[in-house]
């Protein structure tokens, strides 16, 4: 049997925090005590929208014990042998140190890999594809899509792509309006041409039932592609703190979001005359504009380099990008999550940042999600602490270790099917 010390070494190895009995009403008082999320800056409001309908400086952090009875991380355990309880928590620094060995791909060597795809015979959409490294891959792995959230592109899975496709084919795409495909002028933006999109990809080029792999927005477009699939083209769904609309318009069946309609309505009309939204949109897009709300969002302030600034605004500067932005933020919010997860039996991993300022775990949609495994045994949830809005970007080890043993066992489900 092993002595104290060997399982204290264990343990630290394994990142897991051995809490005694008599500890624990101390642990859950420190859980509770956690502080809410900085406020969200203006430009990021007209950007992307509010903190998913709680109002900021509200203190609402979920209950441990309620997020715990799903799974998270940490989690708690009962320890049999030590009639102790492990939280599996892994501190700033040892995720931080983790990161540190995450395969990554440059800006440069993606860009390298960019192919164009005829979408509708007329729009060039961008994307990429990785295959196995593996000399002899698993015939049984599903491909992978990875669609990114507002605002970003492809090169927003620079951290996830080589790690992935260590045994998965993988692909990534610019959905239209953004990254390196097309951005129509005239052209009317919707999460459900999105999705149309997705499924007409998965369908002309992939050609295989897939895992769509989503952040934020780009989460609800694999949701709806999911709900809307009629060739069995969606094998399983992995949402990164999916977003629960188009814009902040999503959210206005939250009583203190309808406080503030009239204002949402205000910066509607605003944007929609063209010399105002020129002049936010340049505002906006200015790198400094750009690092500030990267850093809001993000919990991980070192993954918000120069690299990242540079993926989000690159692709400001072409022509469309104004129009895109303009009828993203102005249009239709499109289908809610939680009007449609009731009718997914796939299998689906969630995962969630605890520190999101847009779609916080006490917001609306946050709520919605981890409510979800209780109801869908088809769903399992992950909670990330000391994770923002982008989840595969911010910390991707903690990502990895989540999707990785998940998309394993679908593989083994592939094989038995």
């Amino acid at each position: 049997m092993p002595s104290k010390s060997e399982n204290s070494d264990r343990n630290h190895r394994m990142g897991v925090t051995v809490i005694s009995p008599h500890s624990l009403p101390q642990y859950l008082h420190l859980q509770q005590s956690i502080p809410n999320q900085k406020a969200v800056k203006t430009s990021c409001l007209l950007s992307y929208g509010r903190r998913g309908g709680v109002l900021l400086g509200q203190n609402n952090h979920p209950d441990p014990t309620t997020v715990n009875s799903i799974t998270t991380v940490p989690a708690m355990k009962l320890n049999s042998s030590s009639s102790s309880i492990a939280a599996e928590a892994t501190s700033t620094g040892a995720a931080a140190a983790a990161d540190d060995v995450v395969l990554e791909l440059e800006l440069g060597e993606i860009k390298d890999k960019y192919v164009k795809w005829k979408w509708k015979g007329q729009y060039a959409i961008n994307y990429i594809v990785s295959h196995p490294e593996d000399a002899n891959p698993n015939p049984n792995a599903p491909p992978i899509l990875l669609v990114h959230g507002f605002g970003a592109s492809v090169p927003h899975w620079r951290r996830n792509i080589k790690t992935l496709a260590k045994h998965y084919t993988v692909y990534a795409i610019d959905l239209i309006g953004f990254g390196a495909s097309d951005k129509p002028i005239g052209f009317s933006y919707t999460m459900e041409k999105w999705a149309e999109l997705i499924l007409d990809f998965l369908d002309e080029v992939v050609q295989k039932p897939t895992v769509l792999i989503g952040n934020s927005v780009g989460s609800l477009a694999c949701v709806i592609s999911a709900s809307e699939s009629k060739k069995g083209l969606v094998r399983g769904l992995v949402l990164l703190n999916c977003s629960g609309g188009m814009n902040n318009k999503a959210i206005v069946d939250d009583w203190r979001i309808k406080l503030l309609f009239p204002l949402l309505m205000l910066i509607d009309f605003l944007l929609k005359q063209r010399p105002i939204a020129s002049f936010i949109f340049e505002r906006v897009r200015q790198r400094e504009s750009l690092r500030n709300i990267l850093s809001s969002v993000y919990a991980n302030k070192e993954s918000v380099d120069e690299e990242l600034v540079e993926i989000i605004m690159e692709p400001t500067s072409d022509p469309g990008a104004l129009d895109a932005f303009v009828s993203i933020v102005t249009g239709p919010p499109g289908p809610n999550p939680v009007q449609l997860m009731p009718g997914l039996s796939l299998p689906i991993l969630v995962l969630w940042g605890d520190e999101d300022p847009f779609t916080p775990l006490d917001g609306p949609v946050g709520k919605y999600f981890t409510s979800l495994p209780s109801q869908k045994s088809n769903v399992s949830l992950s909670i990330l602490q000391g994770v923002g809005h982008c989840p595969h970007d911010d910390r991707p080890k903690l990502v990895h270790d989540k999707l990785l043993p998940w998309l394993d066992n679908l593989s083994i489900e592939n094989s038995v099917v």
